[in-house]
């Protein structure tokens, strides 16, 4: 028994260990003293991806409302998450004191969304999330291709499971910004 615990300790890394390390691909996030890698991105999990962060910045980027980016490690509450797509509001992504776009984001994602891969773990996923959440973000998605459907999160509140014709929330900056779940997975048609 002792020998398992000092073992765990042994192999846990600081924050700092970490972000010091080379950058890994697929990504590597940094979660409760662990470095755990993200599966490797499949056909539905690019197509959604991409398809989201092209629809989101049509509508955020020309007018500065938001901005999404793809595999953007954010370092905030102790924890490296790397969200498929993190969203920032205009106002709130983080810049260097000549006024261009950090490398170094230190602050939880205003909405985060999450692709769900077939080796990868819901809970684990779902406590990212959680603590995204507790972290400030405003919003979440567990995007689960298997059965189309699209887990919403918001912060204080019970997730909301989204389906076919639901509309998607987003923030309330993209307030007049529209999709469906149906709309959404029919790219994965090519």
């Amino acid at each position: 028994m002792t020998v398992s615990i000092e073992r765990t300790f042994a192999n846990q890394t600081t924050l700092a260990e970490f972000l010091e390390k080379p950058d890994t691909k697929p990504a590597s996030e940094y979660i409760d003293g662990e470095i755990l890698q993200k599966p490797m991105p499949q056909g539905e999990h690019s197509v959604l991806q991409s398809e989201l962060l092209t629809h989101i910045n049509r509508a955020g980027n020309p007018a500065k409302i938001v901005y999404a980016f793809p595999e953007l490690r954010c370092v905030f509450g102790g924890k490296a998450i790397v969200p498929d797509i993190a969203v920032f509001v205009w106002e709130n992504i983080p810049r260097t004191t000549a006024g261009k776009i950090a490398n170094r984001f230190e602050i939880a994602p205003d909405w985060l969304i999450e692709i769900l891969s077939p080796e990868q773990s819901v809970n684990k996923v779902i406590k990212k999330i959680v603590f995204s959440l507790k972290q400030g973000s405003q919003l979440a998605w567990l995007i689960d291709p298997d059965d189309q459907s699209v887990t919403v999160f918001y912060p204080q509140a019970l997730p909301e499971v989204k389906e076919k014709e639901d509309l998607l929330p987003s923030l309330e900056a993209l307030k007049d910004w529209r999709l469906s779940v149906t709309e959404m997975f029919d790219w994965l048609k090519l």
